[in-house]
């Protein structure tokens, strides 16, 4: 159980491998040049057209003869590098295991300890963990233009940047301490403000409170219920006026003017002398500007109590209330994403559209962060709340259908609280470096570069490619193995596709044992037609995953040490099948289906009604429709104008490589959805359950690759009573 940190074991081997692609690095770089000055995207070429100069053009026919001219006085150089390069990878580790210390805010969130996440003591009533898969077509430049995508390192940058913004998201956590209180619908604390959204992580509340969303809400609570004023009061400044968007849904200024003095909207020092809240200059007891995690319940300077009017803690008051707490929780601004540029994907920008690092993620995101001047909720602040009541109540956008036992929704935001992460086709060496930089701000343990180059192994054919495959967690990584798919056929073949698997430390038992889950991340074979080549991948998959367990949980000789209890087992990835095209039927009844359970899945050839695809058609890629997270979730959301842009399965009456757009034919299914994430309760401890709570299809990328990702929040529950 070693996780290989070097690619290498030798610094002297190390040396040799850098000093070889250093040779071949230049000839590399220029041929990928050359060839994407060949190939242009969509955008590319309505800038051309655009061009009245033509200078786009000229630039092309300056650059593409100068880059062949290099290239051929590289080749020397890189004929030699290629000479000591080759036979190193066949002494290359599989996979490169890197930890990044979480930094101090993270230590101070409880995001991430001196071991991780998470890794104390098994609670009774166990725990949530969430998944996400997603493929961003990290290829070479040249090759990712066939997809109709460019500039493989800055979005490489920019994909690691959205998933980081979105998985940090503020929090709300909702502690229900007294037993009177546990009747709090999940629809009382959907939004606390503008655009928060509840976690129904496990891991934030001690008791396992079950609750369900009830059908959206369009309207505001009534004044009747309202925590603050008394009733009929007409001038509360928890519900001004209707139409009032001055005060952007700050909950204590009302008027429309400015929010200079709110002291939630504080512009310089926290002054609190004005204090809506609290009536004293003190603020120690003020609920407002707490400076710890939880307001000390001292009634003395409330105004709800007024000055000795109540020695006692009072049950009914909205800003002391002992049994409900709502603690908010926002990732301070990284300060070197402090950039003059706005915007996500505008279609001007030469480059392939903006996608710097102000995306439209981030911008979004400044509703919930209130800014990075320190305009909003402040960070770390501890609000309390009285149940039954929504101060701030919002249509959520999760549903429901039917007999589901869990939510499913379109968002454009990676799920908050995200534990782990699968990628595929992270294939591009400097974009894997690029990529990293921006996760390991957020996971603390990730498995990159993975696979084989060369004839190392069961690979046959030369492989110039690795896997394609990444893994980050939030929990430590106790040990991993890559396996190569040795079938590979036609192009696919050029890169070794394969299956990483990963055992995770997520607790401890009361009796020391170790909780541990299990994770499969895989790209399998993609050209159409070779159903029989996939389901013997399939079938590679099963058996690895099982010998690896096995090999896992033998403990060392000599040693006793308490067997690992198992809480999940969990495959990610893109399976490059979907479960409604008739030519994809013999992968639809295979046996991984009876052993993994797939949320989206009604039966071999069936979807539930509300899955939908999650590979999107290249060519409509920079339309403004779908050139932001948001807009692209409205779309997804709308039947029309998912034909428009999502992949369905091929008909025969239409021509495979003509555009769908406009097209009248049938269309079966909501799309050909080829992303995948499936869990399996076999093997699991006796007693111990595992319940989805929610499943979503997620935006976030828009712009940056031609898949949806995909996410699901799975629950472990032990069976047990809280001591």
């Amino acid at each position: 159980m070693v996780l290989h940190t070097t690619p290498y074991s030798s610094a002297c081997l190390h040396f040799l491998d850098g000093l070889s692609w250093s040779l071949v690095f230049p000839c590399y770089w220029l041929l990928d040049r050359l060839l994407a000055s060949c190939v242009a995207t969509s955008l590319e070429k309505r800038q051309r057209s655009q061009d009245p100069c033509s200078f786009l053009t000229f630039c092309v026919l300056i650059s593409a003869p100068l880059y062949l001219l290099l290239l051929l006085t590289s080749l020397p150089f890189a004929l030699l590098g290629f000479i000591i390069w080759a036979p190193l990878q066949a002494i290359r580790q599989p996979y490169l295991y890197t930890y990044h210390r979480p930094d101090k805010h993270q230590a101070e969130q409880g995001q991430a300890g001196p071991g991780g996440i998470g890794i104390g003591e098994w609670r009774p009533q166990g725990r949530s963990f969430c998944f996400c898969s997603a493929n961003v077509c990290l290829l070479p430049d040249s090759l990712a233009r066939f997809n109709n995508l460019s500039n493989t390192h800055r979005r490489a940058r920019e994909v690691g940047k959205r998933i980081r913004n979105g998985a940090s998201r503020p929090q709300i956590k909702i502690y229900i301490d007294s037993p009177t209180n546990t009747s709090i619908s999940a629809a009382s604390f959907s939004s606390l403000a503008t655009g928060f959204r509840r976690t129904s992580s496990l891991d934030h509340r001690p008791d396992q409170t079950h609750t369900t969303n009830g059908p959206a809400d369009t309207e505001t609570e009534p004044l009747t219920e309202c925590p603050i004023h008394p009733s009929g009061a007409t001038d509360c400044p928890v519900h001004p006026a209707v139409g009032d968007q001055g005060s952007f849904g700050c909950p204590l200024h009302s008027d429309g003017d400015t929010t200079a003095d709110c002291q939630l909207h504080p512009t310089g020092t926290n002054n609190n002398s004005d204090c809506p809240v609290h009536t004293s200059g003190e603020a120690t007891d003020c609920p407002m500007h707490s400076t710890g995690h939880q307001p000390v319940p001292d009634h003395h300077d409330c105004p709800m109590h007024g000055e000795g009017t109540q020695p006692k803690p009072s049950t009914d008051c909205p800003l002391h209330t002992s049994g409900v707490q709502i603690s908010i929780s926002a990732p301070e601004p990284d300060p070197q994403e402090e950039e003059a540029e706005t915007g996500n994907h505008r279609a001007g920008d030469q480059a392939g559209g903006d996608i710097s690092s102000m995306t439209a993620s981030r911008e979004s995101l400044s509703r919930y962060h209130g800014g990075d001047t320190g305009v909003g909720i402040t960070s770390n602040n501890t609000l309390t709340h009285v149940p039954r009541t929504s101060i701030f109540k919002r249509p959520g956008r999760k549903r429901r259908q039917g007999d589901e036992t869990f939510d499913h929704e379109i968002s454009a935001f990676f799920p908050a609280n995200l534990d782990f992460l699968a990628l595929q086709e992270v294939f591009d060496h400097g974009s894997t470096t690029r990529l990293l930089r921006q996760l390991h701000r957020y996971f603390p343990y990730i498995l990159s570069d993975v696979g084989r180059y060369g004839w190392k192994g069961c690979c046959s054919m030369f492989k110039f490619l690795n896997s394609g495959l990444m893994l980050a967690s939030r929990y430590p990584i106790l040990d991993a193995r890559y396996e190569c798919y040795p079938n590979g056929r036609g192009e696919d073949a050029l890169a070794a596709k394969g299956a990483l698997f990963a055992k995770v430390h997520v607790g401890t038992s009361h009796q020391e044992q170790r909780v541990v889950g299990y994770l499969t991340c895989t790209h399998l074979h993609a050209i159409e037609g070779d159903a029989a080549v996939r389901c013997e991948q399939l079938d590679l998959l099963l058996r690895w995953g099982a010998e690896f367990r096995q090999s896992s949980s033998q403990m060392p000789e000599g040693e006793k040490v308490l067997e690992d209890l198992v809480a999940f087992d969990v495959i990610l990835g893109d399976l490059n099948f979907d479960n409604c095209s008739s030519e994809d039927k013999l992968e639809q009844q295979h046996a991984l289906f009876t052993q993994y359970k797939d949320p989206c899945r009604q039966g071999p050839g069936e979807d539930k009604l509300w899955a939908l695809g999650t590979l999107l058609d290249p060519s409509g890629l920079y339309d403004d429709e779908v050139s932001s997270p948001e807009s692209l979730q409205k779309v997804m959301e709308n039947e029309e104008g998912r034909k428009e842009y999502v992949v369905f399965p091929p008909s025969k009456s239409q021509c495979p490589a003509s555009s769908q757009k406009g097209r009248k034919i049938p269309l079966k299914g909501n799309g050909r959805r080829i992303d995948y994430i499936l869990y399996s309760d076999e093997g699991l401890q006796q007693d111990w359950k595992l319940d989805i709570e929610d499943f979503s299809f997620v935006t976030q990328l828009a712009g940056l690759t031609d898949h949806l990702s995909v996410a699901m929040r799975l629950a472990v529950s032990t069976g047990e009573e809280e001591p």
